[in-house]
């Protein structure tokens, strides 16, 4: 074996150190809410409409004011 390079229960033990340790990053720097989307008449593309509890997505559809709607996690 060359030196330097790890093989078996070593490396193993290594990647799962360092994803445990990424995802624990990810965890603590992250803070995310759910975010409705959707196209209005007033702008047609996917634009952001409100936040999950403020707005109702299955209502507003059903409005008729706004289409298309999608529910995306969002890091703020």
């Amino acid at each position: 074996m060359s030196k330097g390079y790890a093989e078996g229960p070593a490396t193993e033990e290594a990647e799962r150190r360092s994803e445990e340790l990424e995802r624990s990053r990810l965890d603590e720097a992250a803070d995310f809410r759910s975010a409705v989307y959707g196209a209005t008449a007033d702008n047609r593309q996917a634009h952001f409409l409100g936040w999950v509890g403020e707005v109702d997505p299955d209502k507003l559809f059903a409005s008729g004011k706004a289409w298309g709607l999608s529910v995306r996690r969002v890091n703020v």
